[in-house]
């Protein structure tokens, strides 16, 4: 159940896990491997992780840089889908945000890098397309998110160049993420009206400010998972006191029936009743005590007083003393 929830990730509240974990058990079902008491156990597991997710903010904020750009985008334009976004490098970063704007719904990407080539890479894996960074200004009028990671020495977005884009605009504004260190952007950017600007270090904030959230929301589910494992043990324990009530009687079912079946054959050739009926008794008695005597006297022999005091409320011997 924890895992399932996201408890025990090294990032508390990854979604992405309860996905996994359900992959793992669907193939274990398709591989036979996943027998009734597992079964039961997964599909609790993943009822468990959706009533945390439901119940407590544990999956709410973003706590990565990337994934926290598009909440920024999200906030600040209300359809993403409609949005035309400018990613300014190919690497690593710019692929993982590229990625989560994607599944945000976003179908206007342009990726441009000082390699045209990469930048055509990671165009393609986007569905978007690609320009070389002499082309920024030209494509940057009609840009409505900037995100920028490069690994470049100096700016690339300067004021001036941004400020004849807001023109073109008519002063639309435009979110600009700066995720490289040094700066894609130059600060002085922020001074611009229209423009919303965050870096890495601004980013790391809500960031950190968002995990602090998730521990807490942690705190939360833990109780949940408390009386949801306590509920499950409570059940368990039930059931498995209920099969065996079944299998105690299905046992002396058993007797009754075999006995029973050789009295009516011994009936059926002639045999005394009174004398079949005596005997039908006395089998039945001896079989249905001897097991309990036999762990009776053994429990007497080495003293086991509570097993002793089990059998004794069970078979109510205590009521029978004189």
């Amino acid at each position: 159940m924890r895992v399932a929830s996201g408890l025990d990730s090294m990032v508390v509240g990854e979604p992405q896990i309860l996905g996994q974990f359900k992959d793992c058990f669907d193939q274990a079902r398709q591989l036979g491997t996943l027998g009734g008491e597992l079964d039961h156990l997964s599909q609790t597991s993943f009822r468990v992780a959706k009533k945390v997710r439901t119940e407590t903010a544990i999956g709410e904020s973003s706590v990565s840089v990337a994934s926290t750009s598009v909440t920024l985008a999200q906030q600040l334009f209300s359809d993403l889908s409609d949005c035309n976004i400018l990613i300014i490098g190919a690497g690593e970063t710019s692929g993982l945000v590229g990625r989560h704007l994607v599944s945000a719904g976003v179908k206007h990407i342009t990726v441009a890098n000082r390699t045209l080539k990469n930048a055509r890479r990671l165009a393609h894996e986007l569905g978007g397309s690609a320009i070389d960074l002499q082309s920024i200004p030209t494509k940057l009028p009609e840009t409505d998110i900037v995100i920028a990671s490069t690994a470049a020495p100096l700016p690339i977005l300067g004021k001036g160049t941004v400020e004849r884009a807001l023109k073109s605009r008519k002063h639309r504004p435009i979110l600009m993420v700066d995720l490289a260190v040094p700066r894609d952007i130059e600060p002085e950017v922020s001074e611009l009206r229209d423009i919303y600007l965050y870096s890495v270090d601004d980013l790391q904030q809500i960031v950190d400010t968002n995990i602090n959230s998730r521990q807490e929301a942690a705190r939360d589910a833990e109780t949940i998972l408390t009386e949801e494992i306590s509920s499950y043990r409570t059940r368990h324990q039930t059931k498995g006191a209920e099969e065996k009530l079944v299998r105690f009687r299905d046992h002396h079912n058993n007797i009754k029936t075999e006995e029973l079946e050789r009295a009516v054959a011994r009936l059926q050739k002639g045999a005394d009743p009174t004398e079949v009926l005596t005997q039908l008794a006395n089998q039945l008695t001896n079989k249905i005590i001897h097991i309990p005597s036999v762990q009776l006297k053994a429990a007497i022999d080495d003293d086991a007083e509570d097993l002793v005091a089990i059998i004794s409320t069970l078979y109510n011997l205590d009521d029978n003393v004189e």
